[in-house]
């Protein structure tokens, strides 16, 4: 079993100290790498460990254990390497004057985005102009050139597919904590780059409406960032980033944090939620958007596609007789592209944040059964208000049956990462069979009184009395008795 501390200075008395200790050292991983915190049940061992440490450098130092066990609290593990590697800085270091700042790479592609397509279409209407213009001796020569030449222009083509095939392949990424294998054309570093000027531009967008720090409401959930950030140091991608809370006042129910780590919510949020539980997984679900880089993501298969895109476009321009055929050939194909490609893959990345964000909250003590409940009101409180029921194939979000159904299966993993964190017990009511019992109550009741009514009208025509009764609704408005059935309570304060 492995254990990390986090050493403040490393010497040879150090080291004969943790040998008499019969702990012995497997590797030394410097900061900028993956660590992990954890947290053993031993008491002595806690008083040594918390002794040792305040004596040892700022590294990672591995240490392998086989006569004791240690409650780990992680949520992505990689085995260290058996060999280790120290680098020594200098303590000098030279000062020269700052180089100029370059647009970050992704902020390139969005402006040459569109110039793409245009190139791709005037390419297209070109070769139709001049294929047009050939005389028909001139157009059989060119068929008869081209059949000669057609195994030249297969190798060409399954060249090119080659050189895409290993474009693909040396772009390949580890996705931290799923460890999924996924593909990046932008790094999270230019989106993080990216970020900054991101967020300047929504300071200035929000500038009049941003909640003033001293607001309860803004202390309340940046101290609920700082809780899910303590608690999860033990992923670099958390742990390297500062995380800034600006809370904009507005009734629109959303919230998204930047990959520079600026977490932008609004109030119509705060008030959507029931607790505090159901906003640190709301919160756990907008970092982990960040921490995994999902805007890299998308946007590196957004470029992939959009390459490859090109092509079709320039041959529907080049085939089609009209322009206005061309047109629709290219309203059809960018449809095709978003409902195959664009749409599917933002669901499935919602789905992992979803995942990720219920282990953040997990390990924060947070009660990860709020976070169906929460869509459960999402999904009420839009009925209420007479929403359309979008079908998921046509959102790039997951439906909130589907979430719920997830995240339910979900939930008994997160639970045992909540007991590995050394984490307060639960209490034994779960807020999803209170929902479900409220939301019973309250439809038993509204049927009652449906009948009630009925039966008053009856009664009324018999008697020859037909008078208007007074609107009553039938179901709480907006949901908010819904939400105010369920317990509200704090969330535990252990720190990492």
């Amino acid at each position: 079993m492995d254990l990390v501390l986090r050493l403040t200075r490393l010497n040879v008395s150090t080291l004969t100290t943790l040998n008499r200790y019969r702990l012995f050292t497997s590797g030394i991983r410097w900061r900028n790498q993956r660590h992990f915190h954890t947290y053993t049940s031993n008491p002595t061992r806690t008083h040594f460990l918390s002794s040792v440490k305040g004596s040892l450098s700022p590294t990672s130092l591995f240490l392998t254990s086989t006569s004791r066990r240690f409650n780990i609290c992680v949520t992505a593990f990689k085995p260290p390497s058996q060999r280790f590697t120290v680098i020594i800085q200098p303590k000098h270091q030279f000062h020269t004057s700052g180089s100029l700042r370059a647009l970050p790479a992704p902020f390139i592609w969005l402006v040459l985005k569109p110039v793409q397509k245009v190139v791709a279409i005037i390419l297209g209407r070109s070769i139709r102009k001049w294929w047009r213009a050939l005389p028909p001796n001139k157009k059989q020569l060119f068929r008869e050139w081209t059949w000669r030449r057609r195994w030249h222009l297969a190798g060409a083509g399954a060249g090119f597919m080659f050189l895409v095939s290993l474009f693909f392949l040396s772009h390949l990424d580890e996705s931290p904590v799923t460890g999924r294998t996924r593909m990046l054309v932008f790094s999270r570093e230019n989106f993080i780059e990216l970020g900054k000027y991101t967020a300047d531009a929504y300071m200035e967008e929000f500038k009049e409406s941003l909640v003033p720090t001293s607001d309860p409401r803004h202390q309340a959930v940046e101290l609920l960032v700082q809780h899910l950030t303590q608690r999860n140091q033990d992923i670099a991608e958390i742990s390297s980033v500062s995380w800034n809370v600006h809370v904009v006042e507005g009734p629109t129910v959303n919230a998204f944090v930047l990959p520079n780590g600026e977490v932008f919510i609004f109030t119509g949020m705060l008030e959507a939620v029931s607790d505090i539980h159901q906003l640190a997984f709301i919160l756990g679900h907008e970092m982990s958007h960040a921490l995994i880089g999902h805007a890299a993501e998308q946007a590196s298969l957004s470029h992939v596609v959009e390459l490859l895109s090109l092509i079709l476009l320039t041959a529907i321009w080049a085939i089609c007789p009209r322009d206005s055929l061309a047109v629709l050939g290219h309203w059809i194909q960018s449809k095709l592209v978003q409902f195959t490609f664009d749409r599917p893959f933002s669901r499935k990345l919602e789905a992992e944040a979803d995942q990720v964000g219920l282990q953040l909250a997990a390990k924060a003590c947070a009660d990860v059964r709020a976070g169906p409940v929460f869509w459960q009101q999402m999904e009420i409180a839009e009925q209420l208000k007479g929403e359309p029921n979008i079908p998921e194939w046509l959102s790039t979000h997951p439906s909130h049956q589907n979430r719920v159904r997830e995240l339910n299966r979900l939930i008994p993993e997160a639970l045992e990462l909540r007991a590995r964190c050394d984490c307060p017990a639960l209490p034994s009511t779960d807020p999803r069979v209170t929902f479900s019992q409220n939301v019973q109550l309250i439809l038993e009741d509204a049927k009652k009184q449906e009948l009630m009514e009925k039966e008053e009208k009856i009664g009324k025509e018999k008697a020859g009395v037909m008078f208007p009764l007074p609107h009553t609704a039938l179901v709480p408005a907006q949901g908010t008795q819904v939400r105010g059935l369920l317990a509200t309570s704090a969330l535990p304060q252990n720190s990492a």
